[in-house]
């Protein structure tokens, strides 16, 4: 491993032990982060699910309010998350082909650190919701990827996941 991949875990202290990072001293910044959920499912759900078949409702517009609320609710969830107070969250769902969905969260804050985990976690929760509002009629319903796309601001600056790989 190189000098540069090498760093520091901060969430451990010089013992070993969890804690929550100081970020006092940092200064406030813009930061956004963009991540996705793959939801994969039989073609019979998801059309079920487009043309507004399904029992429980609009499943992509309860999806996206249970996004959105996971999003607010990051820190209640990760132990050392750092409670944000988010400027924005949106989250983008469509059907990706015939067989599965593309949950899309991005969330938005001005703060002394980033909104990575918020983005994840919302993507994760409308992943979770789809499952929910469909598993009477797909039991084999499939959360098949959740990734971190792009994340700006703060001093490590932009990343996105096309730029990292080789």
């Amino acid at each position: 491993m190189s000098d540069k991949n090498e760093q520091k875990l901060t969430h451990l202290d010089e013992s070993g032990a969890a804690h929550m990072v100081d970020v006092s001293a940092k200064p406030i910044t813009q930061r956004a982060a963009t991540a996705e959920a793959i939801v994969r499912m039989q073609p019979a759900t998801l059309a079920a699910i487009t043309s507004g078949d399904m029992p429980k409702g609009d499943v992509f517009a309860v999806a996206r309010i249970a996004g959105i609320q996971a999003a607010k609710r990051t820190d209640e969830l990760i132990p050392l998350c750092h409670g944000l107070p988010l400027d924005a969250v949106e989250i983008d769902i469509a059907a990706d082909g015939a067989h599965a969905i593309r949950i899309t969260a991005t969330c938005r804050v001005a703060a002394r650190t980033g909104v990575e985990m918020e983005a994840l976690t919302a993507a994760s929760v409308a992943a979770l919701t789809i499952y929910d509002m469909c598993k009477a009629i797909d039991r084999g319903i499939e959360i098949a990827s959740v990734r971190l796309l792009s994340k700006s601001g703060g001093r490590s600056g932009d990343w996105s996941a096309d730029s990292a790989r080789p």
